[in-house]
């Protein structure tokens, strides 16, 4: 499948697109296919729930075709060849800010995935003249969440928004410390 795509030292991320959306909500042996990996034993990674997949489908749905590379990413291994989980942007940037997102299959945490893809689409995003912070928000206690943003070089600025009811905290990045950092 053609589109866009980044990679690096160990992983291609392909970008969102409706077909790829549709197959991982419809047909997950499609998507698969799509994307050329074996069909994971399990989908969607945590916290990457049915209303989420609803929410990057009808965003791609309505995305200008400039807006490429501002949703939903699949996170590949490049060898051997797996689907490790998705990351992505929760829309295009307002304001000069993109917020972030991720998750890993479990089965692949805890080896550097997660971080290594956060930090390509953190790059991705600042070679966006229009971004000049990333943003990224999660629960107090996921501590294995809070360690990706701060080795991407996210640093701690407070509370977050509310999420169902829970409180969330906020990290932010802005393109000065970004470019003050070896993270690229």
């Amino acid at each position: 499948m053609n589109g866009l795509r980044l990679t690096t030292t160990r992983l291609e991320l392909v970008a969102g697109t409706v077909a790829l959306a549709r197959a991982e909500i419809d047909d997950l042996p499609a998507l698969a296919r799509l994307l050329d990996v074996p069909l994971p034993t399990h989908w969607p990674p945590p916290l990457n729930d049915e209303q989420s997949q609803k929410y990057f489908l009808n965003s791609l749905l309505n995305a200008a075709p400039d807006h490429a590379g501002w949703y939903l990413w699949y996170c590949l291994r490049r060898e051997p060849r797996a689907l490790l989980g998705s990351a992505g942007f929760k829309g295009i940037p307002v304001n000069g800010l993109v917020e972030i997102g991720y998750s890993m299959l479990e089965e692949h945490q805890r080896n550097g995935y997660c971080t290594e893809a956060v930090r390509a689409l953190i790059g991705w995003a600042f070679r966006h003249p229009e971004v000049n912070m990333v943003i990224a928000h999660t629960l107090p206690g996921l501590l294995p969440s809070i360690r990706v943003m701060e080795k991407c070089g996210l640093v701690f600025v407070g509370a977050g928004p509310l999420e169902d009811g829970v409180q969330t905290i906020r990290y932010e990045l802005t393109r000065k410390s970004f470019s003050n950092r070896a993270i690229k």
